[in-house]
């Protein structure tokens, strides 16, 4: 279905490599917080579905929290501006969103997935499949954001799907590092965030390149 990642996301890739990563960084000239993760909440989920274990992250500064122990089909999240990486407005450290993820499958099989360029390959919405954009649950305009499951054989067609509740208005700029040429570059306002970068995340996991 699809063959590669179209051209003009190759700078998105590698910026969405650095996000799922546990090292890089911004300006230490940034004011800062204290960052403060809410008890029981972990930087990796490990999920078994059919009989197989998957894992959900890490991605910089972002932090989750089962529902309920005893079901991992939803997920609470929060999300700080760990060593600046997602906002050159606000403080290195300050917490950006909270919000949900919910468990969901793709249609297809892994070679419906674009071909990877590095850990994580993105897909714009108006590159995916109209079946898989329906996957999305209830308020769709809501769950813009999906990132897959990862296991040894690298990204998987479940996931989860994340709306994002923004608890303050900054720019979303990638810490500086993009424009306002990029699909991840966007004003958010408190609230729902409505713009957050429609995308489709395949993730190799951590020792994909």
């Amino acid at each position: 279905m699809h063959n590669r990642a179209p051209t003009r996301l190759v700078a998105v890739c590698l910026l969405l490599t650095l996000m799922a990563c546990t090292d890089g960084g911004s300006s230490s000239e940034s004011p800062s917080v204290e960052l403060d993760v809410p008890r029981g909440y972990q930087s990796t989920v490990r999920i078994e579905i059919g009989g197989q274990v998957a894992s959900f992250g890490p991605f910089v500064g972002y932090y989750f929290r089962p529902e309920s122990t005893d079901d991992l089909s939803r997920l609470d999240f929060v999300c700080f501006n760990e060593r600046g990486f997602y906002s050159s407005d606000m403080p290195v450290n300050a917490q950006l969103f909270k919000g949900q993820a919910v468990l969901a499958r793709l249609p297809g099989t892994r070679s419906d997935q674009p071909a990877p360029m590095g850990r994580i390959t993105p897909v714009v919405f108006d590159k995916a499949p109209a079946s898989w954009l329906a996957t999305r649950p209830e308020p769709q305009d809501s769950y813009l954001h999906f990132h897959s499951l990862h296991d040894g054989r690298g990204a998987r067609m479940d996931g989860y799907w994340i709306a994002h509740e923004a608890l303050a208005s900054f720019t979303y700029d990638m810490g500086g590092r993009v424009g306002q040429d990029s699909v991840l570059y966007h004003e958010v306002e408190a609230g729902t965030d409505i713009r957050f970068a429609p995308l489709i995340e395949f993730d190799q996991g951590p020792d994909g390149k």
